[in-house]
């Protein structure tokens, strides 16, 4: 049965660097790109935490998500997400408690445990870094704790205080593109996010095992989900084609581990692929949904009812910055979105 429910839309953006453009420019693109769905009418706006790359200028959230907050009017900010094995979790917590100081009631804190790079940068990042589930559990304990002064009385925490001590906490969702994290989302009482773009597979089952499994929390009493997926819209469907077949070399070129590099159609347009080529690329067509507008919205509508969700994520990767903002203005006129 087609989902009825008014879908919301939102934005994940990893601050990409075109071919040819500047990590300067990336970051010059969040920011526009922010005020747009701003005023457009999106119901949140996360910007990633990524390292040792030069495709994403996107590496410290907590800084941009204060700039993006302060440009833009009623839209939450927040992280998708803070890598949470690469940092120390009082300094997340204070990072956090500031933001909420400066920006209450609009911030959010989305969290994974990956380390968002390669594992010799993560342990460069914190050498301290075991790549251990328990400290991942054990930092949303320590979290959870300091954004509401709670402990243990007796223990090292009851000395310790996230400074600035604040009345609002940031709505904390866990990201996930395997079912873990949203087990910990359901067991901690925090908003689930599945990764689609990265994993197409599993993710309804897993949204479900979040729900089924929830226990409210003071933060949060209902299960709060969303859904991330590559989206591409277009009126031109040269454009749509051109923007699949550099998606597609994109994501084996990452598969294979060589060089990450910025890509154009031209580059990609003579490839020749191998038959296993061919398979990842026919797996990896489910991480994005492109298409016209009216495509776009009936592909949406099946995947937010597939997911059983209200909320999905865009990210949206262009060769030209004008057709990344025209995407996100016909997915808020077919949605129509206030």
């Amino acid at each position: 049965m087609m989902n009825t429910k008014k879908i919301r839309l939102s934005v994940l953006d990893q601050s990409p660097i075109r071919k040819g453009a500047t990590a300067e420019l990336a970051v010059k693109e969040t920011i526009e790109l922010a005020k747009l769905t701003d005023e457009l009418g999106y119901t949140r706006y996360w910007v990633s935490e990524h390292h040792n790359t030069g495709i994403l200028a996107g590496s410290t959230p907590e800084v941009l998500i204060a700039h993006l907050a302060g440009q833009t009017q009623r839209m939450r900010i927040g992280s998708g997400g803070i890598m949470m094995p690469n940092h120390s979790t009082l300094k997340v917590a204070e990072n956090f408690r500031m933001l909420e100081a400066l920006f209450p009631g609009r911030i959010d804190l989305g969290m994974g445990r990956a380390p968002g790079t390669d594992r010799i940068t993560a342990s460069v990042l914190n050498p301290s870094n075991q790549f251990r589930e328990q400290d991942f559990v054990e930092q949303l304990t320590d979290l959870n704790n300091y954004l509401h002064d709670t402990y243990e009385p007796g223990t090292m925490m009851a000395k310790i205080r996230a400074i600035p001590q604040v009345k609002t906490v940031p709505a904390q969702w866990l990201l996930s593109s395997s079912g873990q994290s949203g087990l910990f989302a359901a067991h901690f009482g925090m908003g689930f996010s599945f990764a689609h773009f990265i994993n197409p597979n599993g993710g309804p089952q897993n949204v479900k095992l979040y729900r089924d499994r929830f226990q409210p929390s003071d933060d949060l009493a209902r299960p709060e989900v969303n859904v991330a997926i590559f989206v591409f819209c277009s009126e031109d469907e040269e454009k749509i084609k051109q923007h699949r077949a550099v998606m597609e070399h994109r994501f084996l070129q990452f598969e294979k581990g060589g060089p990450i590099v910025p890509l154009s159609y031209d580059d990609v347009k003579d490839e020749v692929y191998t038959a296993q080529d061919l398979e990842r690329i026919k797996h990896n067509r489910y991480r994005v949904i492109t298409g016209t507008p009216a495509e776009i919205k009936l592909k949406l509508t099946w995947l937010a009812d597939d997911y059983d969700v209200d909320e999905i994520m865009a990210v949206t990767i262009c060769e030209d910055f004008n057709d990344r903002l025209q995407s996100y203005r016909l997915l808020a006129q077919q949605f129509e979105l206030q």
